[in-house]
């Protein structure tokens, strides 16, 4: 449990306050199942978590990857997802040991200016997400249609009740929705696979490393956004949160075996998150870059180009509802997120319709503006940016976490071991030298 001797009484007793209350414990764990049947009670906060390694940020990165580079960047969406299966599992430790989601720890364990720098860069990261699930979205709109790109991003707003209304019906039935959604994307993609026929050898050699990736500029680039786009910093923050929905036993053994079904959970929903990641890079490198079409990084493009080049009418609608699919289960998850942070770093709570509509606000301007100013191709543009600047806020989620499941004061009997302080901290240290490395070039022109 957590270290609250430096707070005072007031402070203490809303670190002990769980995180979305309106939900905590919610979901029964039936005493006694074992195996699939324990596993089934503990799915679903891993799904969830899922979405945003899938959003339609994602799409803008791996498209440019996979027609630009072939199946080269393969090799990065395995790392990254490597990387986002560790952090996640430590998330789920870190959230059922304390009873503390990571906006609370942070609020907990930080003094209060450090408290209030992080929270302005997670909220900073939570709008970059939601300016890419509004492109998306409004993108998917025009395509299936024909909604102009403008008034699809307006119509986005509306998401707000969609949320108000999932969570009126419970837990259960806000994840159903989200897994739902899930499996529609994963089929979608399965039948453009199948229709693109990628050769097998060549996209296995995709997920071998090569030294070209680090290189190049413009393959490092997209390779860092991948990783921002992958490895979500506000995904860290709702994980720790949801997997508190369960009603597990509060006793070191009850503990123990919610994290390890928990991490269960987390690491089957991200391989399915790899899936859809590499599916979306496969079917741009064996449709684009193979054809020559070496400069398709507009969403736009792809939908227009896929379908002639893979010779199956459906396969360009199939495209657009994954997106929409897609950016319709990343609305659920970032208002969730949004909530956690809020209420863990400044204990500020907002209906979350309201706060839906402040950060959705707060994402539809600037689409507006540069589709006014610069048109589709601008919008691409800045999609791509919002995974970069997704990605510059992961030291800001990932320190802070790596800290705390290595601190035996707040950990306890829980607190991670040797080899894994030393991956962890390995991989915090290869995101901080890779953000660094990409402000540098920024800054360099």
């Amino acid at each position: 449990m957590p270290d609250l001797k430096s707070c005072s009484n007031a402070e203490a007793g809303d670190l002990a306050a769980p995180s979305l209350p309106e939900v905590y414990r919610s979901v029964a764990i039936p005493a006694g199942r074992t195996g699939w049947r324990r596993l089934l009670a503990f799915m679903g906060p891993g799904y969830m978590v899922s979405v945003g390694y899938m959003d339609p940020g994602n799409w803008a990165t791996d498209i440019a990857g996979g027609s630009r580079f072939g199946y080269t960047l393969l090799a990065v969406i395995l790392l990254s997802n490597l990387m986002a299966i560790l952090l996640q599992a430590l998330s789920v430790r870190l959230g059922i040991a304390t009873e503390l989601d990571l906006a609370q720890a942070c609020r907990a364990r930080y003094p209060k200016i450090l408290t209030v720098t992080l929270w302005f860069a997670c909220e900073l990261a939570i709008v970059a997400c939601d300016l890419a699930e509004v492109i998306g979205t409004a993108i998917a709109l025009q395509l299936l249609f024909g909604i102009p790109l403008i008034g699809g991003a307006i119509l986005t707003a509306l998401d707000a009740f969609l949320v108000l209304l999932l969570m009126n019906r419970g837990f259960r039935f806000l994840e159903a929705f989200v897994v739902v959604l899930l499996i529609l994307i994963a089929g979608c993609f399965i039948v453009q696979i199948m229709a693109a026929a990628p050769p097998v050898a060549a996209v296995l050699r995709g997920f071998v490393p090569s030294s070209g990736i680090v290189t190049n500029r413009e393959a490092l680039y997209l390779a860092i956004g991948i990783i921002g786009a992958t490895v979500m910093p506000h995904n860290l923050y709702l994980h720790s949160s949801v997997v508190q929905t369960r009603a597990y036993p509060k006793t070191r053994e009850g503990r123990r075996d919610a994290i390890r079904w928990a991490t269960v959970d987390s690491t089957l929903a991200l391989m399915l998150a790899l899936f859809v990641n590499a599916a979306i890079l496969i079917v741009a490198a064996a449709t684009f870059h193979r054809a020559g079409h070496t400069n398709v990084s507009e969403i736009g493009d792809a939908f227009r180009l896929l379908s002639p080049l893979l010779g199956i009418g459906i396969a360009s609608t199939l495209f657009a509802v994954a997106l929409l699919a897609s950016g319709l289960n990343s609305t659920v998850t970032a208002t969730l997120a949004g909530q956690i942070v809020m209420e863990g770093f400044v204990r500020l709570r907002m209906r979350p319709w309201a706060r839906r509509l402040v950060t959705r606000g707060l994402a539809i301007v600037p689409v507006v503006i540069v589709t006014v100013l610069y048109g589709e191709r601008g919008t691409a543009h800045l999609l791509v940016l919002s995974q970069v600047i997704l990605s510059m806020q992961l030291p800001f989620a990932v320190i802070p976490l790596t800290q705390f499941v290595c601190d035996r004061r707040l950990m306890g009997p829980f607190v991670i071991g040797r080899w894994t302080k030393m991956l962890t901290w390995a991989v915090a240290s290869v995101i901080v030298v890779l953000n660094g490395k990409l402000l540098v070039d920024f800054i360099a022109g």
